[in-house]
Protein backbone atom coordinates (compact mmCIF):
# COMPACT_ATOMS: atom_id res chain seq x y z
CA UNK A 1 0.00 0.00 0.00
CA UNK A 2 1.04 3.54 -0.66
CA UNK A 3 -0.40 6.58 1.08
CA UNK A 4 -1.34 9.23 -1.46
CA UNK A 5 -2.59 12.71 -0.67
CA UNK A 6 -5.04 14.42 -3.01
CA UNK A 7 -5.33 18.20 -2.62
CA UNK A 8 -8.39 19.78 -4.14
CA UNK A 9 -8.36 23.13 -5.94
CA UNK A 10 -9.46 24.84 -2.72
CA UNK A 11 -6.54 23.43 -0.74
CA UNK A 12 -8.36 20.73 1.25
CA UNK A 13 -6.47 17.46 1.38
CA UNK A 14 -7.41 13.83 1.72
CA UNK A 15 -4.98 10.95 2.17
CA UNK A 16 -5.90 7.44 1.08
CA UNK A 17 -4.14 4.08 0.88
CA UNK A 18 -3.84 2.61 -2.61
CA UNK A 19 -2.70 -0.97 -3.21
CA UNK A 20 0.55 -1.51 -5.10
CA UNK A 21 -0.22 -2.40 -8.71
CA UNK A 22 -3.31 -0.21 -8.99
CA UNK A 23 -3.21 3.04 -10.89
CA UNK A 24 -3.55 6.34 -9.08
CA UNK A 25 -6.87 6.77 -10.88
CA UNK A 26 -8.17 3.38 -9.72
CA UNK A 27 -7.38 4.28 -6.13
CA UNK A 28 -9.08 7.65 -6.45
CA UNK A 29 -12.21 6.14 -8.00
CA UNK A 30 -12.43 3.33 -5.43
CA UNK A 31 -12.16 5.90 -2.62
CA UNK A 32 -14.62 8.35 -4.22
CA UNK A 33 -12.08 11.15 -4.54
CA UNK A 34 -14.07 14.11 -5.84
CA UNK A 35 -12.55 15.61 -8.96
CA UNK A 36 -11.40 12.41 -10.66
CA UNK A 37 -14.05 11.59 -13.26
CA UNK A 38 -12.19 8.85 -15.16
CA UNK A 39 -14.81 8.71 -17.89
CA UNK A 40 -12.85 6.19 -19.98
CA UNK A 41 -12.18 3.91 -17.02
CA UNK A 42 -8.42 4.16 -17.28
CA UNK A 43 -7.97 3.59 -20.99
CA UNK A 44 -5.91 6.75 -21.52
CA UNK A 45 -8.61 8.08 -23.81
CA UNK A 46 -10.35 11.00 -22.11
CA UNK A 47 -8.10 13.17 -19.87
CA UNK A 48 -10.71 13.38 -17.09
CA UNK A 49 -8.28 12.07 -14.50
CA UNK A 50 -5.83 14.97 -14.86
CA UNK A 51 -3.72 15.76 -11.78
CA UNK A 52 -0.78 18.01 -10.95
CA UNK A 53 2.02 16.03 -9.33
CA UNK A 54 3.92 17.76 -6.55
CA UNK A 55 7.28 18.83 -8.03
CA UNK A 56 9.28 16.73 -5.55
CA UNK A 57 7.59 13.60 -6.94
CA UNK A 58 7.67 14.33 -10.66
CA UNK A 59 10.99 12.59 -11.35
CA UNK A 60 9.87 9.44 -9.52
CA UNK A 61 7.12 8.69 -12.01
CA UNK A 62 7.45 6.76 -15.25
CA UNK A 63 7.82 8.99 -18.31
CA UNK A 64 4.73 10.07 -20.19
CA UNK A 65 3.77 7.99 -23.17
CA UNK A 66 3.05 9.79 -26.44
CA UNK A 67 -0.69 9.07 -25.94
CA UNK A 68 -0.68 10.62 -22.47
CA UNK A 69 1.22 13.64 -23.75
CA UNK A 70 -1.32 14.13 -26.55
CA UNK A 71 -4.29 13.86 -24.18
CA UNK A 72 -2.79 16.39 -21.79
CA UNK A 73 -3.28 18.93 -24.58
CA UNK A 74 -7.03 18.34 -24.23
CA UNK A 75 -7.51 18.89 -20.51
CA UNK A 76 -10.19 21.27 -19.24
CA UNK A 77 -7.60 23.18 -17.21
CA UNK A 78 -4.35 24.16 -18.90
CA UNK A 79 -1.60 21.62 -18.40
CA UNK A 80 1.60 22.46 -16.57
CA UNK A 81 5.02 20.83 -16.41
CA UNK A 82 3.62 18.70 -13.56
CA UNK A 83 0.44 17.54 -15.30
CA UNK A 84 -0.19 13.83 -15.54
CA UNK A 85 -3.13 11.54 -16.17
CA UNK A 86 -3.68 9.56 -12.99
CA UNK A 87 -4.60 6.46 -15.02
CA UNK A 88 -0.99 6.39 -16.23
CA UNK A 89 0.62 6.42 -12.78
CA UNK A 90 1.08 2.88 -11.46
CA UNK A 91 1.27 2.74 -7.68
CA UNK A 92 4.40 1.22 -6.17
CA UNK A 93 5.96 1.24 -2.71
CA UNK A 94 8.28 3.98 -3.99
CA UNK A 95 5.25 6.30 -4.31
CA UNK A 96 4.31 6.08 -0.63
CA UNK A 97 3.73 9.71 0.35
CA UNK A 98 2.87 10.96 -3.17
CA UNK A 99 1.02 14.28 -3.27
CA UNK A 100 -1.12 15.40 -6.19
CA UNK A 101 -3.35 18.43 -6.68
CA UNK A 102 -6.63 18.26 -8.55
CA UNK A 103 -7.55 20.84 -11.18
CA UNK A 104 -10.58 23.07 -10.68
CA UNK A 105 -12.52 20.97 -13.17
CA UNK A 106 -12.09 17.99 -15.50
CA UNK A 107 -14.63 18.94 -18.17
Amino acid sequence: MAKVTFVDAGGASRTINIPVGWSLMEGAVQHDVAGILAECGGGCACATCHVFVAPAWADRLPPQTPAENDLLECTAVTRTAYSRLSCQIPISDALDGLVVTLPERQT
